[in-house]
């Protein structure tokens, strides 16, 4: 019985204590800037390290993860037609290639 409690305890003690440990030892880290600063071979920096980020290429990651997407949802259409009422089944897939397709002309 005392095992248990032992045990019990241990999990719950131990990694508080990493937790407080390690966010002690981090403090100091967070408040040098001499971190954060570039380093180029002991001159000042002519630019900026930090890119701006390019939202035309944040768009078409977008895009892209949207036509892959759905090849996922289209995958099991043939299985769907197979075992479910044909009609309905190309019916609703020829709406999904419609809203594809207005939006492969809206890109």
């Amino acid at each position: 019985m005392i095992y248990y409690i032992f045990n019990i305890a241990l999990r719950i003690v131990f990694p508080i204590l990493i937790i407080f440990l390690a966010t002690c030892f981090s403090w100091y880290s967070q408040i040098d800037r001499e971190k954060y600063s570039p380093y180029e071979c002991g001159f000042d920096p002519k630019n900026s390290a930090r890119m701006p980020f390019s939202l035309r290429f944040f768009l078409l990651a977008v895009i892209f993860l949207v036509f892959d997407i759905e090849i996922a949802l289209l995958l099991p259409i043939p299985i769907f037609i197979t075992r479910s009422i044909p009609i309905v089944t190309l019916s609703t897939a020829l709406l999904f290639f419609l809203i594809l397709l207005i939006g492969l002309l809206h890109e």
